[in-house]
Order: C-alpha cells, then structure tokens, then sequence
C-alpha cells in the first residue's frame, strides 16, 4: 500500500513539473525568431521575425493594418502590416502573432514596416508600466512602444482659441483641425512640459478619452495610460486620462 502511494505521488509530481514546464514554453521563442534584445541590436533595413502579442489596433485600410504589440520584454510598432479584413478581426488585445518585416525608423519611431504575420497558440495582455519618472531621461526611449503610464501631470496651456484665450487641447498639432481628428495636449511635471497626443484612429471621437482630453482644464491634475510612440521625442499615444 505504501508503495502504492509513492508511486502515486512521484506520478502527480511529475504531471505538475510537464505542466510548469509548459507555461515556461509559452515564453520561450521559437527557432528562427528573435529575443527582444536581437530585435533593438538589429541594424535599420534589415529582415526582422519576431513574435509579440497584440495590445490595440490603430487602423486598417487597403488591406494593411498598423498595431500596436509588446512581449514580456518590450514593445513593436507594426506599420502598415499585410493583413485581409478577415484576419484583422482576429487580432484581438492578447492574440499572439509571429512577425517578419523589416526594421525601419521614422522621425525616432522605431517600427516594422513591409510586414507579413501568422497567428499563432498563446495569450498576454500587458499592464501598463509606469514610466512618469524617466520623463526627461535618455532612460525613457528603452520602453518605446510599450503600454505606459504616466501619474501626477499637471494640464498646461496647449495654445489659444480665436479669442487669444489659452486652450487645454488642440484639434491637430497646430490647432488647424476639428472634432474628429488628433488631440495634442499639453502636461508637465517637476518644471518641464511634454505633448500629448489622442490618436484620432487609435482612440476616436466616440472613445471616453478623446471626450475627456476635450474636457481638461488648464491646471488639472492627470494619470494617463497610453503606448509611448516616439516623434522627434516622445509623443506619447493616450488611451485613457483620469482627471485626480
């Protein structure tokens, strides 16, 4: 009997260590594709695999789709991505797809362009990081593109209406748009002040965000979530604000 029991023991430990060694399966790359690491040391316009999970879609037209995905590790821009309207409803927050494009920057931004990707078995969502306190730092650009937030950042004066008067929030970098497209605004903390942007096809004029940039106020204070896209510094994308 008591041999009995330690063989059933060893034998329930044994289904515990496959499955631990399964989840640690889920992290590990496949053959042939990147670590985040190989992916930052890859020199611009060369081939790129990786393997990332979708966090937000920004835009699909002309079958081609740019989103937004991170790993355990860090996060990947995918531009203009070959993608069927089919597939693009597949690529919900989570889904885990392997990638092959080139390596490309823009004004900064660090991106994957001339794309292709393949679904693939697993899931990941990530959570935003905070990052509010490497604002200014050369620290900063080592989380582009990943899901960041940035906590305890007073609203300032974005530019000015007709009248002269100052303005929370600007339709279009210079002010020249209107409801429906970009959002810029302006914060600052400790002394310096960054932009902001609501991208108009990553979170639209329907989405809680947009509306609630429309409602700041000049000397509100904010936590902000959002991906940190880069131009010509950071210019982070926001998804959602929380006035405190």
């Amino acid at each position: 009997m008591k041999k009995l029991t330690a063989l059933l023991m060893i034998a329930a430990f044994a289904l515990t260590c496959v499955g631990c060694g399964a989840g640690k399966g889920d992290d590990a790359k496949s053959e042939g594709v990147m670590t985040y690491e190989e992916y930052v040391a890859a020199d611009l316009d060369t081939e790129v695999v990786i393997e990332t999970y979708v966090q937000a879609k920004q835009s699909w037209w002309e079958n081609q789709a740019t989103v937004y995905t991170q790993d355990k590790d860090g996060g990947y821009f995918l531009y203009n991505m070959a993608c069927s309207e089919e597939d693009y409803a597949k690529l919900k927050p989570g889904t885990k797809i392997k990638v092959t494009g080139y390596k490309a920057e823009w004004s900064g931004e660090v991106e994957i362009i001339d794309a292709t990707f393949e679904i693939e078995d697993g899931n990941y969502v990530a959570k935003a990081e905070d990052v509010t306190s490497l604002l200014g730092s050369e620290d900063l650009i080592k989380h582009q593109n990943k899901f960041v937030s940035f906590k305890g950042m007073t609203v300032e004066a974005a530019g000015q209406d007709a009248d002269g008067n100052d303005v929370a929030f600007l339709y279009s970098w210079d002010g020249s748009g209107q409801d429906g497209d970009d959002l810029y605004f302006n914060v600052s903390l400790n002394g310096s002040t960054y932009t902001f942007t609501v991208e108009s096809y990553l979170c639209d004029n329907t989405t809680d965000v947009y509306n609630a940039v429309k409602g700041l106020n000049i000397g509100d204070k904010v936590d902000m979530e959002g991906f940190l896209y880069w131009y010509e510094g950071a210019n982070p994308h926001i998804t959602s604000v929380t006035v405190k």
